[in-house]
């Protein structure tokens, strides 16, 4: 959950909501496919995730600024975002819980409403997807196992934040989707597996009958085994693409720091710039590349609090090895 304790209390209380509601009694009498409902949760996240994504491209047209960079909002509450990590839905649901309960959220908890000002129309349509993931969550974890059903409220506690906080790329979203799809393909498998471990009897005479086949499903043997393995081929791929665009976007060389409406009382002398150039409404800063890029953009708030409308940093992945 990285240093957000927002994202802490969410991640708990939402995994603790997940476990209460999987055992409803009134759904546990019904005829489920929970199966099924699982699918469709793995396809609503995926619309989720890669919508994030989407929202954060067109919200860098209309600003005119490249895919490449991190932008820093200063406008009510410093905000970041990128197409690595973004924050532009959370926008929304900060600017949501802080009209209802503003006073009563801690000042360490960033709800990104810095960045609500910019968000595209679109992405409040996309918000309502959240509500529709949640309830088909639920109903796939009906009238499963104890193994499965911890895994599930697991996983999917963290999409739900992901999707909100970090978007497509952010490892509890990659967490998330992969490990819900997993369940749906290789939920026999964890189920036979923990009542081995924890030599439950129950478990194991549950689970025996379930066992998947291939003949069952009408494929091959190689197939079978072959979509088994998806679950895993599809996180590798997720993991390949995120290091891909760090390493194609990054600028090993220098940062750019562009400050957009800056005051005239900006002072970065505690910084290694390089140099300085003034391009219309912008300050555009060269900065020494050996400086950390978490760290460059974790002591650039404070000179650059409240001296301008935002800011961009081009990116250097390098700089954490």
């Amino acid at each position: 959950m990285g240093s957000s304790k927002g994202k802490d209390i969410l991640f708990f209380g939402l995994f603790g909501v997940f476990l209460i509601l999987s055992q409803i009694f009134t759904l546990k009498n019904r005829d489920i496919n929970s199966d099924k409902y699982l699918k469709i949760a793995v396809c609503i996240g995926s619309i989720l995730l890669i919508s994030g994504i989407i929202v954060e491209i067109i919200f860098r047209q209309n600003l005119g600024i490249p895919l490449n960079v991190t932008f820093m909002s200063e406008n009510t509450q410093a905000a970041s975002t990128s197409i690595l990590h973004t924050h532009l839905l959370k926008s929304i649901f900060g600017e949501f819980i802080t009209s209802l309960i503003g006073p009563f959220i801690e000042s360490e908890i960033n709800t990104g409403v810095g960045l609500y000002t910019y968000v595209p129309n679109m992405a409040k349509i996309v918000i309502i997807l959240f509500p529709i993931l949640f309830i088909f969550e639920i109903l796939g974890n009906q009238k499963r196992l104890a193994p499965t059903t911890i895994l599930l409220s697991f996983f999917s506690a963290c999409l739900l934040i992901g999707g909100l906080d970090g978007g497509m790329f952010s490892t509890p979203s990659m967490l998330g989707i992969c490990g819900l799809y997993l369940i749906y393909r290789n939920h026999y498998y964890f189920d036979y597996i923990c009542g081995v471990i924890l030599k439950n009897k129950n478990i194991l005479k549950q689970v025996k009958n379930e066992k998947p086949s291939y003949k069952d499903v009408g494929l091959s043997e190689l197939k079978f085994y072959l979509n088994r393995l998806l679950p895993y081929i599809i996180a590798i791929l997720f993991i390949s693409l995120r290091l891909s665009i760090a390493i194609f976007g990054a600028n090993s060389e220098y940062y750019t720091l562009e400050v957009v409406n800056p005051t005239d009382n900006i002072e970065l002398n505690d910084f290694p710039v390089e140099s300085v150039q003034h391009e219309g409404n912008k300050l555009v800063y060269t900065i020494n590349h050996n400086y950390n890029e978490m760290e460059l953009i974790k002591d650039l708030k404070i000179p650059l609090n409240n001296k301008c409308d935002y800011y961009t940093i081009s990116w250097n992945i390098y700089s954490y090895i």
